[in-house]
C-alpha cells in the first residue's frame, strides 16, 4: 500500500505540473491524432496491395497498431520520463536527494516523472486494439486473451527493464541521453510485425533491442500465432531482464559519488 501511496503522490504533483500549461493537451491531441491517422492510412495503402503481409490480416496488423500506440503511451507516462530524469539527477549530482529518502531508490526514480498527456496515446491505443479485437470476432478466445495479458506484462517489464539498463550507464558515462533516442527510434519499427523485416534486423529488434516482445509478440498472442517456446522465452527474458537492471542499478549506486563528494 505504501508503495501505491508514493505513486499517487507523484501522480498529484504531475498531473498539478502538467495542468499548469493546458496547451499541452491540445498538442499532444494534435500530435497524436496526427501520428494514428497517418498510421492508419500507411495500412490502407498497404492493404490495398495485398491481403495479407507474410501471413498477418489487416484485422490483425490493426491489432498491432493498437498495441503500439498502448505500450508506446505506457513508455511516454513513466519510463521515458522517469530515466531521463534519473540520467539528468546523476549528472548534476541531484540523486543524492533520492537517495536520502526511506523509500526505494529505483521505485521512487522510475515514477518520479509521470507525463499525463501520454494518456492519450494509451486512449487511442485502447480504442484501436478494442476496434480490432470486433473485427477479429469470435477468432479470440479465452485462452488467447488472457495469454495476450500475460504477454503485455511481460513486455511491460521488459521494456521498463531495458530502459533502465540503458539509464544506469549514466553512473560510468557522462552523457548518455540519446541511447535513449535511439531506442525511441528502434521501437518505431514495433508498428510493424517483426517478421517483416531482413533477418538481421528481425534478430535485432527480438534480442538485442527487445521491441518484439512489447508489440508483435502481444498480439501473436491474441491471434494464435504465439508458441509455446515464445511464451516461455518471453517470460523468462522478463524475469532475466529485470534481475539484470536490479543489479545494474546497485552496482551503480556503489560507482555513484554524488553532488558532495
Amino acid at each position: 500500500m505504501k508503495y501505491l501511496r508514493l505513486l499517487a503522490a507523484f501522480l498529484r504533483v504531475s498531473v498539478a505540473g502538467e495542468t499548469a500549461y493546458r496547451v499541452n493537451f491540445f498538442i499532444q491531441l494534435f500530435q497524436s491524432l496526427v501520428s494514428l491517422g497517418l498510421s492508419l492510412g500507411g495500412l490502407a495503402v498497404v492493404f490495398s496491395y495485398t491481403n495479407t503481409l507474410r501471413g498477418w490480416r489487416p484485422d490483425e496488423v490493426l491489432a498491432l497498431l493498437g498495441v503500439y500506440f498502448l505500450v508506446g503511451g505506457m513508455i511516454g507516462l513513466v519510463i521515458r520520463p522517469g530515466m531521463e530524469q534519473l540520467i539528468e539527477s546523476v549528472r548534476t549530482g541531484t540523486l543524492d536527494f533520492v537517495l536520502t529518502k526511506p523509500q526505494d531508490a529505483q521505485l521512487i526514480v522510475s515514477v518520479q516523472r509521470i507525463e499525463i498527456f501520454e494518456l492519450i496515446d494509451i486512449m487511442l491505443g485502447f480504442a484501436v486494439l478494442a476496434t480490432a479485437l470486433v473485427r477479429l470476432g469470435e477468432r479470440v478466445g479465452a485462452l488467447q486473451a488472457a495469454a495476450f495479458i500475460g504477454m503485455i506484462l511481460a513486455g511491460g517489464v521488459i521494456i521498463y527493464s531495458f530502459g533502465l539498463i540503458l539509464a544506469t550507464l549514466s553512473f560510468w558515462f557522462v552523457r548518455v541521453e540519446n541511447i535513449l533516442v535511439i531506442f525511441q527510434s528502434m521501437y518505431e519499427a514495433g508498428r510493424w510485425p517483426v517478421s517483416l523485416y531482413p533477418g538481421w534486423l528481425r534478430y535485432g529488434l527480438t534480442f538485442i533491442v527487445p521491441v518484439a516482445f512489447a508489440t508483435t509478440v502481444p498480439v501473436q498472442a491474441l491471434t494464435g500465432r504465439l508458441s509455446w517456446e515464445t511464451l516461455l522465452g518471453a517470460i523468462v527474458l522478463a524475469v532475466a531482464l529485470f534481475a539484470t537492471s536490479r543489479v545494474l542499478w546497485r552496482a551503480g549506486l556503489r560507482h555513484y559519488s554524488g553532488a558532495s563528494a
